[in-house]
């Protein structure tokens, strides 16, 4: 039986499309006179803030242009300012990236009938999540634990140590009636690495890249499209499963549990 869920927050429970965090990298690099892709910024996302700025630093094209412009390689100095840069601009915006994604209360009701834990794992600092978690609150949302890399030394996804942290504070001992809900290949990896059940969640997600309006206005054959290849992306990465909305997740449990 399912003892507990482990949800992401940004492009899978909230921000339909991840895109607060998108727009403060672009800028973030924009600042240093360097133009980053939608598809460049996305590739590390869940990974922790400083962690996808070097990722994103590392890229070849993008290490050629740093260097173009500063005549010199990039320092771990360069990191720490670039990551107090994306900071400032992801805090100024991100109260307007916080409303809940379809089907979340939905299937967070469902989760507290069957007396199913709800944990959490994020890419986000604790200062960053906490207008996050705060919205949600207002809107119905809110998990019996939320976990950051602040609370695990600063290490982020794809290592298993916020997951350990919730198991742990969850009270959690067999792995197997635990499931990992995440909308990047990071949150796959992450449940991977830890030993429970990794779900990827298509509509919505990062990897998908689009806002609700965009993804509506689809027509149903690029739409199918969009579909497989994110669900392709998820199950590359290992996923035990791939859903197309947090809807689904409640059929998928239902399903385990029998």
């Amino acid at each position: 039986m399912i003892e507990a869920v482990i949800f992401d927050w940004a492009g899978t429970t909230v921000d339909y499309g991840c895109f607060a965090p998108v727009q403060a990298f672009i800028e973030t690099f924009e600042n240093e006179g360097i133009e980053v892709s939608f598809d460049e910024v996305r590739q590390p996302m869940g990974a922790l803030k400083r962690d996808h700025i070097r990722a994103l630093l590392e890229m070849p094209r993008i290490t050629n242009l740093f260097e173009n412009v500063h005549h010199r390689a990039f320092t771990e100095q360069d990191i720490d300012a670039m990551l107090a840069v994306f900071t400032d601009k992801l805090m100024a915006e991100i109260s307007s990236h916080t409303l809940l994604k379809p089907d979340v209360l939905e299937t967070v009701a469902y989760l507290r009938d069957k007396d199913i834990k709800i944990g959490t794992t994020t890419g986000y600092t604790a200062e960053m999540l906490e207008p996050v978690a705060q919205a949600a609150k207002t809107q119905g949302y809110e998990p019996d634990l939320l976990m950051t890399p602040d609370d695990v030394q600063n290490i982020g996804r794809p290592a298993p140590d916020m997951i350990n942290k919730n198991l742990e504070r969850l009270a959690i001992q067999n792995r197997q009636t635990v499931i990992k809900v995440g909308d990047t290949v990071s949150d796959i990896l992450e449940g991977k690495n830890a030993n429970v059940l990794s779900v990827g969640v298509i509509e919505g997600s990062s990897v998908m890249g689009l806002n609700e309006s965009e993804y509506t206005q689809l027509s149903g054959e690029q739409r199918q499209s969009e579909i497989d290849r994110v669900r392709q992306v998820f199950e590359t990465a290992g996923a035990d499963a791939v859903i197309l909305n947090l809807s689904e997740l409640v059929h998928l449990i239902e399903k385990m549990n029998q």
